[in-house]
């Protein structure tokens, strides 16, 4: 069908000046972009009069790698007005899986993205089975390092060696033949964490010109630095593209880092790294519970985990490293204290909504010791909110001309309470960050939300208004779009998005998902 989406105004995605312009799209693909006119003969006329049409946004940094797999669409995305997602990030993706540690890799998968289970093992097997099922957003997939260690060397601490590491980097390489746009690496989270930088290296140089390392750095707290230093020596050691995953400094005392490690990233670029890095506009994070244990709790993977959350001599060493340990790994505890870790979600629903302290008073136990019961009972699936952020950071880092935006929405299926990220980070950048701070011009934010994104993941045909491109497109009201969420209410669709279109269909219409997976699987350019 031939649409003219005439009467609004279009910010293209590039940094250009909002301007009245006609939309024509024909076939899925825009046809023109016209001086706005009243003449559309032959074209069927949708009325944008009011609204903004930019393209349709892309997140950098999701976890929805398990939404072809969930009997129901996944509508949190595209009710927000993302038409692309960049998945398998933080090292965790769904493929490859190794049968002899297929049962490893689910206990990690089955803490984080229900149902992401496929029947194959190799990662072209995943994607094909995918596929099949379909996909509600366009994706853009990595592969995630974890992934690849299970598959390699299952959940052990140790270096992988020359057989372990060529396997890595077999599979790695099937993976970017099926279509990865790169792996990602997750350096707090075992296993993935007890790789060093050679490992690093060594995989990174099997990347091809188009694809690249993105990274959830081994610290974003005490040494949030010395992680920085490292990721730009993976880039340039391995000459390949690094994406630094949801930059931030973390906990009170490292509050302004970033001004430090955004300079350090600059210098990098100036002596011709290719460096980016993304951000979420929220001051508190979200990810497994599991994850406040010290890093020798995680040594051997779920199994052993458990064993040693009955062990009393092993919670002791736990319970006074995470007293007392300020910079050897991310403590969130220290970070954030109890109070400020709150339960997003857990198998069994219990605890939702509560922080860790009020946990421990309904219990009538230590907070210490909640955390250990909720772990426990849970069989470690459980998600946690910290805040641990401040305000300043996330400004500088944002308004940074070389940053884009990511939700890092955990993936669905969980249930609870989860980060209202996952349902509102694209609004609120505009309603907070532009509106409201003027951090940011409309423009620039919506550069920093799609041709910038497309562009460093080389993203095909998205990512701006422009003739040749593909019709995935944005319409809302600029003066009223907003997240409009709460961490206790965090589930409800934005305001302000009148509708959101996918190669040349509309696919939401105030708030209401239309009801059709029309999303495809990208591959690099």
């Amino acid at each position: 069908m031939k649409v003219v989406i005439a009467g609004g105004d279009v910010v293209d995605g590039t940094g250009t000046a909002a301007q009245p312009r006609d939309v024509f799209v024909e076939d899925g693909v825009i046809a023109d972009v016209r001086p706005a006119s009243d003449e559309h003969a032959s074209w069927h006329v949708l009325d944008a009069t009011g609204l903004t049409i930019a393209p349709g946004f892309i997140d950098v940094h999701s976890h929805a790698d398990n939404v072809p797999f969930l009997e129901q669409d996944d509508t949190s995305k595209l009710l927000q007005g993302i038409t692309t997602e960049v998945i398998g990030n933080c090292g965790i993706s769904a493929a490859p899986v190794n049968p002899a540690y297929r049962d490893e890799l689910k206990r990690i998968l089955d803490r984080l993205m229900p149902n992401a289970s496929f029947s194959g093992w190799s990662y072209s097997e995943y994607l094909t089975e995918a596929d099949s099922r379909g996909y509600v957003t366009n994706y853009a997939p990595l592969v995630g390092h974890t992934t690849l260690r299970v598959a390699a060397m299952g959940a052990e601490n140790r270096q992988a060696d020359a057989s372990e590491l060529a396997m890595m980097q077999s599979l790695l390489e099937e993976a970017l033949d099926a279509g990865a746009f790169g792996f990602s690496s997750g350096l707090i989270y075992a296993p993935g964490a007890f790789a060093n930088t050679d490992e690093l290296v060594s995989l990174a140089k099997c990347l091809r010109p188009n694809t690249l390392y993105t990274t959830h750095m081994r610290s974003e707290g005490a040494l949030l630095l010395e992680a920085v230093d490292e990721a730009l020596e993976v880039g340039r050691r391995a000459r390949v593209r690094v994406q630094i995953s949801h930059h931030k400094a973390a906990g009170r005392e490292n509050w302004g880092k970033t001004a430090d490690s955004l300079r350090a990233i600059a210098t990098a670029r100036a002596n011709g790294q290719d460096v980016h890095q993304d951000v979420y506009p929220y001051t508190a994070g979200s990810t497994m519970l599991v994850a406040l244990l010290p890093p020798e709790a995680h040594e051997g993977g779920d199994a052993a985990i458990l064993r040693r959350l009955e062990d009393p001599e092993a919670l002791g060493r736990f319970k006074a490293t995470i007293e007392s340990d300020r910079s050897s790994f991310d403590n969130f505890i220290r970070m954030a204290g109890y109070e400020n870790i709150l339960i997003s979600g857990t198998a069994s629903g219990a605890f939702e909504g509560q922080t860790l302290r009020e946990a421990a008073a309904q219990l009538g136990v230590s907070e210490f010791e909640a955390l250990v019961h909720i772990l426990r009972t849970e069989q470690l699936r459980a998600a946690m909110i910290v805040f641990m952020m401040d305000e300043g950071d996330i400004k500088r880092v944002l308004s940074d001309p070389y940053t884009v935006v990511g939700t890092d929405g955990l993936p669905p299926g969980f249930g609870g309470k989860p980060h209202p990220r996952a349902f509102g980070t694209f609004p609120r950048v505009i309603a907070e960050y532009v509106r409201k701070h003027r951090v940011l011009s409309l423009e620039e934010a919506i550069r920093k939300m799609t041709s910038l994104s497309s562009d460093i993941f080389r993203i095909p045909d998205r990512g701006r208004v422009a003739s040749g491109f593909i019709a995935d497109l944005v319409a809302f009201d600029a003066s009223r779009i907003s997240d409009d969420l709460d961490y206790g209410d965090p589930v409800r669709p934005p305001v302000g998005i009148d509708w959101v279109m996918q190669q040349g269909d509309v696919v939401v219409k105030n708030g209401t998902y239309l009801g059709e997976r029309r999303g495809k699987r990208l591959r690099p350019v």
